[in-house]
């Protein structure tokens, strides 16, 4: 079954990540575009995760993980090699009515990592539930080479727009006729 796209806000939103190697490390690197509120739980930690805890004042428990470890967080990454503790993790977040992700383990994931474009306010989340990583992948790369660095300014500028004049048709049709003229010139 494919996944349901959804963006999520993540104010007041707490997350745990149990692990502390090369996959949390990327799975922390993505999250870190939309939050900061990341708590890490792991025995050890790679140089690179340890960069990120320093450099974005994350919280980190050394420890191995423990039942009731993810009491209070809104959404559980769980980034370890061990099948059988992402597994407890799972069904520990059942109990907890968190949103859970367990790397490389599908059948214990609530949603996935999608490839994704960021650039300002736009975000293009890709996905092919996993039957493709790769087309995600390139996918992403062929889209990003289309999208021009200067939608980030243009997108400010329509905010302004939209904050400045008033709702109805004419600022819908003047909106519309904006972003038309914008992309036409992407060719």
């Amino acid at each position: 079954m494919s996944y349901f796209p959804a963006f999520i806000r993540f104010d007041n939103k707490k997350i745990l990540i149990v692990g502390a190697g090369k996959i949390a490390f990327e799975k922390c690197k993505h999250l870190l575009d939309f939050t900061s509120d990341i708590t890490i739980i792991s025995s050890f930690y790679c140089d690179e995760i340890k960069e990120l805890i320093s450099s974005h004042s994350l919280d980190f428990i050394q420890k191995d993980y423990e039942k009731g470890d993810i009491k209070g967080f809104d959404i559980v990454i769980a980034a370890l090699d061990n099948l059988s503790i992402q597994e407890s993790i799972y069904q520990e977040s059942r109990e907890f009515n968190c949103l859970c992700n367990c790397v490389d383990f599908t059948n214990y994931c609530d949603f996935i990592f999608p490839s994704y474009i960021k650039k300002g306010d736009l975000t293009i989340a890709i996905s092919t539930s996993g039957t493709s990583p790769s087309m995600a992948k390139h996918l992403k790369i062929y889209l990003q080479k289309l999208i021009p660095d200067s939608i980030e300014d243009f997108l400010k500028q329509m905010k302004e727009y939209r904050d400045t004049m008033p709702k109805g048709k004419k600022r819908m049709e003047f909106l519309n006729n904006k972003t038309k003229e914008y992309i036409s010139k992407w060719k």
